[in-house]
C-alpha cells in the first residue's frame, strides 16, 4: 500500500467555533463560516483551556496584563500557558501555518481582548495562545477573517 503525502494544508481552529461544547459556559460558538474551512483545509480542533486542564463549564476568565484571572478572582494563568504550549505542539505536529481562533478570548483572542474587569470593555491585545502562536510564526485569524482563508490558494 502506497502512502501519499497529505496535500491539503492543516489549520488549527478553536473547537468551539466548530460546534464543540467547550466554551466556558458549556456551550459552543458554532460558525457556519468557519465550518466551510473543512472544504479547503484539514481542520485540527483545539480548545486551549481544556488542553491546559480546565473543566467545562468553568468560571469566565479574562486576561489582565500577563495574568489570567477568573471572575471570582482565581489565578488561572498557569493553565492558560499550559494550554497554549499544548496547542503549539499540535500546530507543529500537523504542520499548521495558520489558526482560526475565537475572537476576544483570553486564550484565543487576536488583536482585541477583554480588559480583565468583566465589564465587556475591549482593549488591544492577544490571548495567551494567540500570542504564543504568533511568536512562533503561525498566522492567527479570528472567525471574522475566515473569508480570506477560503479565498486563499
Amino acid at each position: 500500500m502506497e502512502i501519499k503525502a497529505e496535500e491539503t494544508p492543516a489549520i488549527l481552529v478553536s473547537a468551539c467555533l466548530l460546534g464543540v461544547c467547550c466554551k466556558y459556559d458549556g456551550g459552543s460558538n458554532e460558525s457556519e463560516k468557519v465550518l466551510k474551512l473543512k472544504e479547503k483545509y484539514h481542520v485540527i480542533p483545539v480548545c486551549p483551556e481544556q488542553l491546559g486542564g480546565l473543566v467545562t463549564p468553568r468560571t469566565p476568565a479574562e486576561r489582565s496584563g500577563q495574568e489570567v484571572l477568573t471572575k471570582d478572582g482565581r489565578r488561572v494563568t498557569e493553565q492558560f500557558q499550559k494550554g497554549a504550549q499544548e496547542t503549539l505542539k499540535l500546530a507543529r505536529l500537523f504542520g499548521c501555518q495558520a489558526a482560526v481562533l475565537k475572537e476576544r478570548s483570553p486564550s484565543c483572542g487576536s488583536g482585541v481582548i477583554y480588559d480583565g474587569t468583566f465589564t465587556g470593555t475591549r482593549i488591544p491585545g492577544d490571548g495567551v495562545t494567540a500570542e504564543l502562536l504568533k511568536k512562533n510564526g503561525i498566522q492567527v485569524y479570528t472567525e471574522q477573517e475566515t473569508e480570506f482563508l477560503l479565498q486563499k490558494k
